[in-house]
């Protein structure tokens, strides 16, 4: 499976699904986003996660299995900031990617076990408007994933000034013995 990072929580697989397209200037720092594929899914329904304008879609079948899970963007059953959904996707060949989208609380039972097991979990780690660093160490234990894909959080370059960065969960990634299986989305393609 080919895995893009396209910015904040954004990325497109096999050149064919984009998952969470940011709109336009809605991501402080991100360039316009301008990309092709043949499906297009979003968490939720917030600018910097529903830019389904910015994916040209093209002719194609989606090989992909898309399961949704319906989960909340806050751990207030939603009141706060609303719904949210995980997508369970899975290759052709079987591998199994995870995309928690903005998820604002532990997973339950149920949840839990649609994503345990993922080959790559797609996890926020900047809090505020998210789960924090701390929390998705929790889950990532819990969840026992092979890959750890961080998102949703700021860089020097991008992203909203109440995230934290990524370097809190690096570190406590490493303290929990943990920092073997992440990768940083700025460097796979």
């Amino acid at each position: 499976m080919k895995i893009e990072y396209l910015g904040h929580a954004c990325f497109r697989l096999d050149d064919e699904l984009v998952i969470d397209p940011y709109k336009d200037g809605s991501v402080p720092g991100l360039p316009p986003l301008r990309v092709k594929a043949t499906k297009v899914i979003c968490t939720h329904e917030h600018a910097d996660h529903s830019g389904r304008e910015c994916v040209e879609i093209v002719p194609g079948e989606c090989e992909f299995d898309i399961k949704e899970v319906p989960s909340f963007h806050d751990d207030a059953g939603g009141a706060l900031r609303g719904p949210n959904t995980i997508f369970v996707i899975t290759s052709t060949t079987g591998e199994k990617l995870v995309h928690l989208g903005d998820l604002g609380h532990f997973p339950n039972e149920e949840q839990l076990k649609a994503i345990s097991g993922a080959d790559y979990l797609l996890i926020p780690v900047g809090g505020y408007y998210t789960i924090d660093a701390e929390m998705a160490i929790k889950i990532c234990k819990a969840a026992e994933p092979k890959h750890i894909i961080p998102m949703h959080y700021r860089t020097e370059k991008s992203g909203y000034l109440e995230l934290a960065t990524v370097e809190e969960f690096l570190k406590l990634a490493e303290e929990n013995n943990m920092n073997n299986n992440i990768f940083n989305p700025d460097t796979i393609v």
